[in-house]
């Protein structure tokens, strides 16, 4: 516990799947790791499990839906650290598949806003803190999809295509004026319960486990790439 000791990350989509893991993996480097999600029990397994293994987190249960609770949590994190060194928006959801025509307007309004706008309002709200340390990281998820369209997936796609325009943006308006890089990560085909819900027929052994993805995500926290920068977890054979 040495990479990471000493600066503060803070996870969305903590309470499961690749953000759990994520804050599992951040926690066993040294940081203290902030965790938020609705489900407020899985958010205090996921503590004590870091807790167990030697770290320290402090959990936020919140919906990032939900009016102004960015702003709040902002608040609270900046009123007891000086900076943010580390910002991993893992948090995501995947309307129903089906055609574009059928899109659900109230389900694809949810998705834009967890997907777009609370990652808007997460660089908006957490920029000062980020702008404070010596070296901060900022990585959003991504899929296949936002790139590579694919047919009944039109509202997840395109949630997901307008992320990653605004963390390219962000990237390029920071990067000659603060100490704050981004990267992009697509995950590629992980046991999650996300990619449950999509391919129910599909066998959950075949694809990698959300620690593969973690591990590497905290080892890009510790590589000077440039930003922004864009890459795929390779699957695991």
């Amino acid at each position: 516990m040495a990479e990471l000791t000493g600066k503060l990350a803070l996870v969305t989509g903590a309470s499961r799947g690749i953000g759990a893991a994520t804050a599992l993996a951040l926690g066993a480097e040294g940081a203290h790791v902030v965790l938020t999600a609705r489900d407020a029990k899985a958010l205090e397994a996921v503590e004590e499990a870091i807790h167990a293994a030697g770290g320290s987190a402090t959990i936020a249960p919140m919906d990032l839906a939900e009016t102004d609770a960015i702003a709040r949590l902002a608040a609270a994190i900046s009123g007891r650290w000086p900076a943010l060194d580390v910002l991993v928006h893992a948090a995501a959801i995947l309307p129903q598949l089906t055609p574009v025509g059928d899109i659900d307007q109230a389900a694809f309004g949810k998705a834009l806003t967890t997907n777009v706008l609370a990652t808007q309002a997460l660089i908006a709200r957490f920029d000062p803190l980020l702008r404070r340390s010596a070296d901060a990281v900022v990585i959003g998820l991504t899929s296949t999809v936002a790139t590579s369209p694919r047919a009944f997936w039109g509202a997840y796609a395109a949630s997901k295509a307008a992320q990653e325009v605004l963390l390219d943006c962000y990237a390029q308006e920071v990067r000659n004026l603060a100490p704050v890089r981004v990267a992009i990560v697509n995950p590629g085909a992980t046991r999650t319960k996300m990619r449950a819900n999509a391919y129910p027929g599909e066998d959950p052994a075949s694809v990698k486990p959300p620690e593969v993805v973690a591990e590497r995500l905290v080892k890009l926290v510790g590589e000077q790439f440039a930003s922004p920068h864009r890459e795929t977890v390779n699957p695991v054979r």
